[in-house]
């Protein structure tokens, strides 16, 4: 165990460092109260308490249940995963995390023993007698654009070439070479796309999807926001890598978006932060649900105390640190003595909303014209992004591909997930359920992807799941500025600072709090800095 020496008046006292670590200068255990139970709140709670078990944690979550837009949604013995979440991350630390909390498959799952899938399995955990399970995955996504598909990113192949045509192939050809000689001022997302794929593959690609998901068009994005999820994907990167898979050459530093492979909870993302909440538990942490954060209490420059709602009884507890989650907007209009103009910039804050429509079907009305088989005989894809700009929805997940367990009939049945990018308070989110899935219904047939009756069905609206970079986006800083000014405040996750970051990038970001915390360092620089560094999550070497 850790020791730290104080000399006082000569004489030499030995302290556990744990126990001074625990304690606010009045002597009292410190109370640390933390805003949602996500993955940036959660890991939070779980580091401080493997490292000092004498803390008070407590967590405040709105909903129901833990792991935010993260979570897994059960329905009639099927399972959605909101959004589809890929673990994957270069960070070693989170990855240590993520495999002691839930230990890597050592023996095939369910689909891996049907097929006679030939993978490398280095974990000691049986998918098909322990529950609690980290699988590896084939990451299969596609563009489905004009009635076919493609992959994505876009790679360089002869189903590429028959898809888009020769003239169109040639066209994208030039595009490229053009734009890689005559550079645009990254002044916006549009030309940051342009710049890496040129004009034909950028309209053909990017700019129809991207519109869906922001409501704007890239033109009117941040260029910040493909530096976070584009990083250093471009045509360069993609013929590299597919040089080097047809030359057998080992590709040391791959980009993440064509990494392969993954890992994925046997039971979607949730049931990996379900058991970080029971662990939490066990080591004496409290994790309050149903419990929304109404005010936040600021005496000069410290936070003194959260009032919530819980069962509409009002509480209020003091606490000698502060972490939040919830989005900036809400935090700063729950704090009184704010000044107006960051008022002003939080409030204009832009988010997007989404709503994810969960269809049961016997099967999909599309052939598996690819090499990759599948227990039910159908598309092998993970997700898939729609291009087609006729229909509004956005992006296709299949829960089969992403875990068999997550389909209570894998075989006979597909579970898809139909996502539709929004906002909280529009025409379409207003929509009574049974008008959704009859969109859905007519937009599958549309496109081909189904005609007939559905088994079962499931809608769910997620608020603020994509914090945006336009309006007031461009004076951020100023409200980063003015928290970093509240001495015992954090701000953690995707919401909390207001970035569009991945899953792991939100875990880093819960872990790095919990340092500081323990560490009685106010640095809110590493928690805003989280996923800035362009090469964080561009490669992963296989060494």
């Amino acid at each position: 165990m850790k020791k730290e020496t104080i000399l006082r008046q000569n004489n030499l006292f030995l302290f556990d460092i744990d126990f001074l670590l625990c304690y606010t200068k009045y002597g009292e255990v410190m109370d640390i109260i933390i805003i949602g139970a996500g993955p940036a709140g959660l890991a939070t709670a779980y580091q401080l308490l493997k490292q000092n078990k004498k803390l008070k944690v407590t967590i405040l979550e709105e909903s129901d249940s833990v792991g935010g837009i993260s979570k897994t949604v059960r329905h009639n013995g099927n399972r959605m995963d909101l959004g589809g979440h890929r673990f994957f991350t270069k960070n070693e630390d989170v990855e240590k995390l993520w495999f002691k909390i839930m230990p890597l498959q050592g023996h095939p799952a369910y689909d891996d023993k049907i097929l006679g899938t030939n993978k490398k399995f280095t974990g000691k955990k049986n998918p098909e007698k322990d529950d609690n399970v980290m699988l590896v995955r084939n990451r299969i996504s596609r563009i489905f654009y004009k009635h076919k598909f493609f992959d994505y990113p876009v790679s360089l192949n002869a189903k590429t070439i028959k898809n888009m045509g020769f003239i169109t192939t040639i066209k994208c050809g030039f595009s490229y070479i053009h734009a890689s000689i005559f550079k645009k001022e990254e002044s916006n997302l549009e030309n940051f796309y342009i710049n890496r794929f040129g004009n034909e593959l950028y309209n053909m690609f990017f700019k129809g999807y991207t519109t869906k998901l922001w409501g704007r068009t890239p033109s009117e994005i941040d260029s910040s926001w493909g530096s976070q999820r584009v990083k250093g994907i471009s045509i360069r990167k993609v013929l590299i890598d597919y040089y080097k898979r047809l030359f057998h050459i080992k590709n040391k530093n791959k980009e993440t978006s064509l990494i392969e492979s993954f890992y994925y909870p046997k039971y979607g993302p949730g049931e990996l932060y379900e058991e970080m909440a029971k662990q939490i538990e066990k080591m004496g942490g409290k994790i309050l649900l149903n419990s929304k954060v109404i005010k936040i209490k600021k005496s000069k420059d410290n936070i003194e105390s959260v009032t919530y709602e819980n069962n509409k009884k009002k509480v209020t507890v003091t606490c000698d640190k502060l972490v939040s989650s919830m989005p900036v907007k809400d935090l700063i209009n729950d704090m009184n003595s704010v000044p107006k103009h960051i008022s002003k910039i939080s409030n204009d804050l832009p988010y997007r909303d989404f709503i994810t429509i969960g269809v049961l079907v016997p099967k999909l009305d599309l052939k598996n014209e690819t090499n990759i088989k599948t227990i039910h005989n159908n598309i092998p894809d993970n997700w898939i992004y729609i291009q087609d700009t006729t229909v509004k929805m956005g992006r296709i997940q299949i829960f089969n591909n992403w875990s068999s367990y997550m389909v209570k009939d894998p075989i006979n049945t597909i579970w898809i997930g139909l996502e539709y990018f929004c906002s909280e308070g529009d025409a379409f989110w207003n929509l009574k359920d049974e008008d959704l899935v009859k969109i859905a219904k007519r937009e599958l047939k549309k496109m081909g992807f189904y005609d007939g009756k559905l088994l079962d069905s499931k809608v769910v609206k997620v608020k603020k799941a994509y914090p945006a970079y336009f309006d007031s986006y461009d004076h951020i800083g100023e409200v980063r500025e003015y928290i970093n000014g509240i001495n015992n405040l954090y701000c953690v996750g995707r919401n909390g600072t207001h970035s569009y970051n991945n899953m792991d990038h939100s875990i880093l970001s819960g872990m790095i709090c919990a340092d500081l915390i323990l560490k009685n360092s106010h640095d809110l620089d590493k928690l805003w800095n989280v996923n800035v560094d362009k090469s964080y999550h561009e490669e992963k070497s296989d060494n």
